[in-house]
């Protein structure tokens, strides 16, 4: 079998320097989808070194931005022009239905527009007032340098859009390491960027093991910022790893969010059905394979039988299967591994004392095709309290929990007991409760009567150990550059300070 060329390191595509390959499986029903190269310590360092010299030699960092800009939005037209053929790659890698992946390719190519017309539009500095008309003070943004970095699995081309489009747009160059599950729809990204015009060594991809390839990227002297998605325990290594450099690090580690349901939201028919509505959305959507999923229902004691058991009867009729058919609105879990984590989440919180309400185990192979995949059925906890794993950790899967309150400020106090702060909601037809609750939530981004939406003109992280630093928004453009202050004397003349 011949080597395949899925690193691509100062224009070129290549094999791994060992020659080692990895297969890449279909979630749905175990098989294998792709081969793509393993690469190693000796290809993130030849990636790296790629990066250094586009850096301190190449033109990208002193192109005008407004080419830059142009760049990003000649991208974002080639994501629409194969928007198909992407979402296809992303439902197929990741299990998760191809009309969520022709979202995630729109909301992709949203994100390159937005940081495109953000750099555009934006003042070449900021004139600083020093006091005298003999003084010329400006302060700029000029590009960090060379940036890893490390994607997750779930949502692997959106994750890497939010890193790649502000770092290119401040003049930066890259070396990107998707998740060795995932990496499909990373590899095409990469083949557009080349496309679009991208100078050869501003965009280096390494396909890969966390380790060495993420260690390396992390802890490597000529990186000037890493910037890594994913779970909590992997985040500490990152920036443990990068502190001896003492270089840039921007963390999204997940959450553990709460969705909050106060009983005047339920109290119409159309509230109550919207709030049932939105909980199934947040907890199970993409199998709960998402780092603000709402995988915590924390609803009104007065309300709770009501709610639970019509979130049960909704979560009972969900159709699971592959991504790609027709009526299937839940795929499978990731891999083995994530079905695995699932089912002892599930085990240990029954030992706990939670209350099975539906789901805990995986479908009959009667009930789902292919019967082969890593499915598991929507399953809902009762009876749940904080010291259970179950509510604590980030399960990263199809489960929600349910706590009760009966006073607002028991909500809250639920809501914020977590080591976590990502997301989370509240839903009240009360106004004023509403964002009095929002006000005291310590979480990055909170919704009122909703769940997920998010702005690329909005800025997303979180608070604890949901992470460090923001993506999107302004923020987000901001951690891909250094600021410098130019102070500019227009009428020098000796200080006499020292009287020699």
């Amino acid at each position: 079998m011949s080597a395949v060329e899925t690193i691509h390191v100062d224009g070129v595509w290549r094999a791994a320097a060992s020659g080692a390959q990895r297969e890449v499986l279909d979630p749905a029903d175990a098989t294998t989808l792709a081969l793509v190269a393993e690469g190693g310590a000796e290809d993130t360092d030849a990636a790296i070194a790629a990066a250094r010299r586009a850096f301190d030699s190449g033109p990208w960092p002193h192109t005008p931005v407004a080419e830059r800009a142009a760049l990003l939005r000649r991208v974002a037209d080639l994501l629409q022009r194969d928007r198909e053929v992407i979402a296809l790659l992303e439902s197929r890698d990741t299990g998760k239905t191809l009309e969520e992946g022709r979202v995630d390719v729109d909301d992709v190519t949203n994100a390159f527009r937005y940081f495109a017309d953000l750099a555009a539009g934006e003042s070449p500095g900021r004139v600083v007032d020093a006091g005298s008309p003999d003084v010329h003070s400006v302060v700029v943004h000029e590009p960090v340098g060379v940036c890893a970095m490390i994607t997750p699995w779930n949502y692997p081309l959106l994750q890497a859009s939010w890193k790649v489009a502000p770092a290119l747009v401040a003049g930066n160059t890259f070396v990107i390491k998707p998740s060795e599950v995932t990496p499909l729809s990373t590899i095409h990204m990469v083949q557009l960027l080349v496309e679009a015009g991208l100078p050869n060594g501003v965009a280096n991809l390494v396909t890969g093991a966390g380790d060495p390839v993420g260690a390396r990227l992390s802890e490597h002297p000529d990186v000037d910022l890493v910037s890594f998605t994913g779970g909590l325990v992997s985040g500490t290594k990152v920036a443990q790893a990068a502190a001896p450099s003492v270089k840039k690090v921007a963390l999204e580690l997940g959450g553990k969010n709460p969705n909050v349901v106060f009983a005047d939201a339920c109290a119409t028919d159309e509230g109550f059905d919207t709030a049932v509505d939105q909980a199934l959305n947040a907890a199970f959507i993409h199998s709960g394979q998402v780092c603000s999923a709402g995988a915590r229902l924390i609803i009104e004691e007065s309300v709770r039988e009501r709610f639970v058991a019509e979130l049960v009867r909704r979560a009972e009729k969900i159709k699971l299967g592959r991504g790609t058919e027709e009526g299937v609105e839940c795929g499978p879990l990731v891999s083995a591994q994530q079905l695995a984590k699932t089912q002892a989440y599930v085990a240990s919180a029954l030992e706990e004392g939670a209350v099975l309400r539906t789901g805990g185990k995986q479908p009959e192979p009667s009930d789902v095709r292919p019967a082969t995949g890593y499915f598991y059925l929507p399953t809902v906890l009762d009876q749940c309290h904080r010291e259970m794993r179950v509510v604590r950790e980030e399960t990263f899967g199809p489960i929600l929990s349910v706590e009760s309150f009966s006073t607002e400020d028991e909500a809250v106090t639920l809501a914020n007991d977590t080591e976590y702060g990502l997301a989370g909601a509240v839903w009240s037809s009360d106004t004023a409760r509403a964002r009095r609750v929002a006000a005291r939530l310590r979480h990055g981004t909170v919704w009122i009567n909703d769940f997920h939406p998010y702005l690329p003109q909005a800025e997303w992280g979180g608070f604890g150990k949901s992470g460090v630093g923001r993506e999107l928004g302004p923020a987000g453009l901001d951690e891909y550059r250094e600021t410098k202050h130019v102070y500019e004397n227009l009428r020098p003349s000796p200080v006499r300070w020292f009287g020699g």
